[in-house]
């Protein structure tokens, strides 16, 4: 088995969903499909049961992942250190993001990399996933989200910004007649979810209930922010979104209006405890150094 092949194995293996595999590893489906096709006839058996709805790995399917793991991170990791050695490089830091706004923590970034030349800094948006698996998979080192409360392997540390919420709806959506929304009237419709997410971290972001109690229901599901967008602009959702939102991403299909009633959306920096090191610690101080971005 190549390489490539048991980046796609284990890829669908965490995302169990051709689609996102795909994504993650800019290739088609298709190419995902063939490859786990091609590995199966090498095999001998299957590795994913899949039928129209859902996709899952058999027994041996489970056994290969867990062999394959630690080959995959031990091969990419001998070849990072020698690419690395040939720049003069000592180490690499990858910082996964959910915000937008790349371009207002620059700062951030440049300032890492001018009091450390010795490291890699590589920055990237983060997939619409579970967001705590590429830390424990060791795919992130940093990851720039809200905070957690119910992770007891993950370290929050210090706040970049904190933004407002608005609500994303159609140009035809009555609420474009208003100059605000509460959580009270936008219980009426439904919102999107990042599947798989953990219920909590979504929870902060987009409460399930209203302050009276009311439920919001959010049974449009989502990975990325395409389908987001579309999912709106056809009306079958609306959505919270952080502020910065309104300027990185203008549609002429959509509008967005200031949320009444909801704490501002602090982003701040988690690792896995356990792989804490020295690149994460100095990281954490420029965002100490430095501080949360202007409000």
């Amino acid at each position: 088995m190549e390489l490539r092949d048991i980046e796609i194995f284990l890829t669908l293996a965490e995302e169990l969903h051709f689609g996102r595999a795909a994504e993650r590893l800019h290739v088609s489906p298709a190419r995902v499909s063939q490859a786990i096709k091609k590995q199966e006839r090498s095999i001998g058996a299957e590795l994913f049961a899949r039928d129209s709805r859902n996709v899952r790995l058999t027994p041996l399917g489970e056994q290969l992942r867990d062999d394959l793991r630690l080959v995959h991170h031990g091969l990419t990791q001998s070849l990072e250190r020698a690419r690395l050695a040939a720049r003069g490089k000592t180490g690499t830091l990858r910082v996964s993001l959910f915000p937008a706004n790349i371009q207002e923590l620059r700062r951030y970034f440049e300032t890492f990399r001018a009091r450390h030349p010795q490291w890699e800094l590589r920055v990237r948006m983060s997939a619409y996933a579970d967001p705590f698996a590429q830390l424990r998979n060791g795919e992130a080192d940093i990851l720039v989200t809200w905070p957690v409360f119910d992770e007891p392997d993950l370290t929050a540390g210090p706040t970049l910004f904190s933004d407002p919420r608005v609500l994303a709806v159609d140009l035809d959506h009555p609420f474009t007649r208003w100059s605000s929304v509460t959580l009270e009237e936008m219980s009426d419709f439904q919102h999107v979810s990042v599947l798989p997410a953990p219920d909590d971290w979504m929870d902060h972001y987009a409460p399930q209930h209203t302050p009276r109690g009311r439920f919001i229901d959010r049974g449009a599901a989502v990975n990325n922010i395409e389908e987001i967008f579309m999912k709106v602009g056809m009306r079958e959702a609306v959505t919270l979104f952080p502020a910065h939102v309104v300027r990185y991403y203008p549609r002429p299909d959509i509008a967005y209006l200031p949320v009444k009633g909801l704490e501002p959306l602090a982003y701040s920096l988690v690792w896995r405890t356990e792989a804490e090191n020295e690149m994460i610690r100095a990281f954490a101080r420029v965002a100490r150094d430095l501080g949360p971005l202007p409000g």
